[in-house]
């Protein structure tokens, strides 16, 4: 997050804000204080931060987004609680909650911290003098919580290759809906991944997915098989041993053993009617037996979750490695989350994540080993690590692009544009050899259940079957998001 001048987070623009139609609000009416021209007394009782309490504050006009957003997992601690909690004994729960209070209160956002100011985690400051923003900013309130992952694999800045939404100008709001961030309609939830999939890549590629795609590996792989990420992400941060501490005068600080670059599949341990795929790709979290040995706090209860979780890393592509060829993946061991790439201690953590290799290509299948031919492909083509122009003005993207000026290779969207059906035959011959014929296409409609064999039940329930694996990935700064 780019450094601002001190006076740029308070400077309240009175010229500005009284356009706002919050300026019709007395300022005490909020922060509390008095209507005083003495500064000393007019900060007696005034709270700099209102909204820490929103349903007094900003539910006095927005009801019902404030009774959900005091629940949703932007507001509490519910997604920590369900990682550390899992792996600790209750007689250890206070304890975790103190070490909480130092190391996880701050990471959660009030309504100021998303529409006002920049969040508490990274020192606060009005985002544009106190101008509340319908949208919170993609750099100044998303990013700045979500930095090291979301952040630095959107824009490329880990892998060089960013995110194909990122350079098609999308901000988090483009996929991440007001009602989702404020919890609407969402009950009970423990970690980001319960309930349904919000956002799902079907929401706008619903003709690009499954049987009928007209996408020749969509058509053979179908629905239930593997996440989107096992086939369109590149390799993401992973991080190792975490640990809390407190310096002699109080301050916590926590230090991380390794960040380092990996991609791995491997076993859905969140199967549900949502989720029903057999592969998808995950991360490692940097829980250790002895993150909060500083508190005294024994995680007994270690390898009741993965270290190694479900995760849906922010660096989509259209082409990577995986997606060269068939044997890329079935026959590749080495993208695969296998015993050899799990240190000894964390594999009974991980052994409902882990897979005994990559699955073969079934029977019928044998005209696509290629596994001795020579790669001539491409596989990141379209993806940028060039910031998108700034300007002063036409708002948080800069100007949009004249109507006249040429669309560039990714203006297609995110699958591209349909290429001429000369170009068709062309491509399908070179890549997955000859064309389909209908019986081929009958075959793959048959193997719809998933390419790499029998896959897991899509009606299966979600309370059945959802467990709470990825709450490290979900619940925060170091431990997820």
């Amino acid at each position: 997050m780019a450094e601002r001048e001190p006076w740029e987070l308070v400077w309240i623009d009175g010229e500005t804000f009284e356009q706002d139609i919050h300026a019709m609000i007395n300022c005490t009416s909020c922060h509390l204080g008095q209507s005083v021209d003495d500064m000393d007394l007019a900060h007696e009782g005034m709270l700099s931060s209102p909204t820490a309490d929103p349903v007094s504050t900003c539910g006095q006009c927005h009801p019902a987004i404030t009774e959900s957003a005091v629940d949703s997992l932007h507001y509490t601690l519910e997604g920590y609680d369900t990682a550390i909690y899992g792996r600790t004994a209750p007689e250890d729960h206070p304890a975790v909650e103190e070490m909480e209070s130092y190391h996880c209160n701050s990471c959660h956002a009030t309504c100021g911290d998303c529409h006002v100011s920049q969040p508490a985690s990274v020192g606060g400051g009005l985002v544009e003098g106190h101008v509340f923003q319908r949208e919170p900013s993609m750099f100044q309130n998303c990013t700045a919580c979500h930095g090291s992952r979301i952040n630095d694999e959107y824009r490329g800045l880990t892998s060089g290759h960013a995110d194909v939404h990122y350079s098609n100008r999308m901000t988090c709001s483009a996929c991440h809906t007001g009602d989702e961030m404020h919890g609407m309609d969402m009950t009970d939830v423990n970690h980001r991944y319960d309930g349904g999939e919000e956002p799902a890549c079907i929401s706008c590629h619903e003709d690009q997915v499954g049987v009928g795609s007209g996408i020749l590996q969509h058509e053979l792989h179908g629905t239930e098989s593997m996440s989107c990420q096992t086939c369109h992400s590149i390799e993401y941060n992973n991080c190792t041993n975490c640990h809390v501490e407190r310096t002699e005068d109080d301050i916590a600080f926590f230090s991380v053993e390794s960040y380092d670059l990996d991609f791995a599949i491997g076993k859905n341990t969140l199967i549900s009617a949502e989720r029903p795929w057999e592969y998808v790709t995950v991360r490692h979290v940097p829980i250790d037996h002895e993150s909060f040995s500083f508190y005294d706090i024994e995680l007994t209860n270690f390898d009741s979750r993965p270290t190694w979780v479900y995760s849906t890393p922010h660096n989509i592509q259209r082409n990577t490695p995986q997606t060269e060829s068939c044997t890329s993946c079935h026959y590749n061991d080495e993208i695969f989350l296998t015993a050899d790439r799990v240190v000894p201690e964390e594999l009974a953590a991980n052994a409902s994540v882990m897979v005994t290799g990559a699955p073969p290509l079934p029977a019928g299948y044998e005209e696509y080993d290629d596994r001795n031919a020579e790669s001539t492909e491409d596989f990141f083509g379209g993806g940028t690590t060039e910031e998108a122009p700034a300007t002063d003005s036409g708002g948080f993207w800069g100007d949009t692009p004249a109507e006249e000026e040429e669309p560039t290779e990714d203006s297609g969207g995110f699958w591209g544009d349909a290429p001429a059906e000369d170009e068709k035959a062309d491509d399908t011959g070179s890549f997955w050899g000859d064309t389909s014929s209908e019986d081929e296409a009958s075959d793959a409609a048959d193997n719809s259940g998933g390419f790499w064999g029998e896959s897991s039940d899509s009606g299966a329930s979600s309370e059945d079957n959802t467990t709470d694996d990825d709450a490290e990935e979900d619940s925060g700064s170091f431990w997820g998001s």
